[in-house]
């Protein structure tokens, strides 16, 4: 069996930088157990897999998987997949159903492209636990009950320098810790640990600006605001909030476009 592929770098305008998805259009869905194989084969932060929506909500029904697990939203892969298909068959925008995040979207921009996410609100909490396994005390916790939590620092630099005890943070659960600062270059810097969803430091995350964006538009005063993630590879996005949507632009370069090979 041979299935379309592309790697995509996403939130990047050069290669090698950004966050890496897997895309893959199928004609119908292949078992769970072998996305999940795909995803661990790839050894990206995320496969995403599309099929046409058979219900006519959407243009696209859209899956994403982790090496070891399913996952209910990832914003880079949703991206990507946008990329790919736009460039393939044409128009100004996709939509995709999902089956745990809504319908989402991605459109054309002058500077690539603009991805809708739902907006993650959070509130002032505690996790004491993850806060002595990050490497240094956040300022303030805020929470969701989906397991986005942000951590609020000072500084740029205390982000940077963290080194967190990712082992101990993924025994926590599949949290996602969402590290964050003003910036000097851009508004918002941030680092991304997912340890328990098999991803120790994410590149650049899609779903954590889903959160910083409500997040950071109510501290700013304002609903737009530039965020650069930074990880080693780096990624920058532009975070606007419209409504109960988070809308992150950014530009995806396509490094590799094959074919993937399973047992017929």
């Amino acid at each position: 069996m041979k299935l379309p592929y592309w790697h995509v770098d996403a939130f990047a305008a050069r290669p090698f930088a950004g966050n890496q998805a897997a895309v893959m259009p199928l004609d119908e869905w292949l078992p769970d157990e072998t996305l999940q194989a795909i995803g661990e084969e790839n050894n990206f932060a995320e496969t995403a897999f599309v099929v046409r929506d058979a219900t006519g909500e959407c243009d696209w029904e859209l899956r994403w998987f982790t090496p070891t697990t399913e996952i209910r939203l990832c914003g880079h892969a949703t991206l990507a997949s946008g990329h790919v298909l736009l460039e393939r068959d044409g128009g100004e925008r996709m939509t995709f159903r999902t089956r745990r995040a809504g319908n989402l979207e991605v459109r054309r921009t002058g500077e690539g492209y603009e991805l809708a996410l739902p907006a993650i609100p959070t509130d002032r909490g505690e996790f004491a636990e993850a806060v002595a396994l990050l490497g240094a005390a956040p300022e303030e916790v805020w929470l969701s009950p989906d397991r986005y939590g942000i951590y609020l620092f000072a500084h740029e630099d205390e982000v940077r320098a963290l080194t967190p005890d990712l082992r101990g943070l993924g025994a926590l659960g599949d949290h996602q810790y969402i590290c964050t600062a003003p910036g000097r270059d851009f508004d918002v810097v941030s680092r991304v640990f997912v340890p328990g969803g098999g991803v120790d430091e994410d590149s650049v995350t899609g779903s954590a600006h889903a959160a910083l964006t409500p997040f950071w538009s109510a501290r700013l005063g304002r609903d737009r605001f530039t965020a650069h993630q930074a990880s080693r590879r780096g990624g920058d996005l532009a975070c606007r909030l419209e409504g109960d949507r988070a809308w992150l632009g950014g530009a995806c370069v396509t490094v590799v476009e094959g074919s993937f090979y399973l047992p017929g």
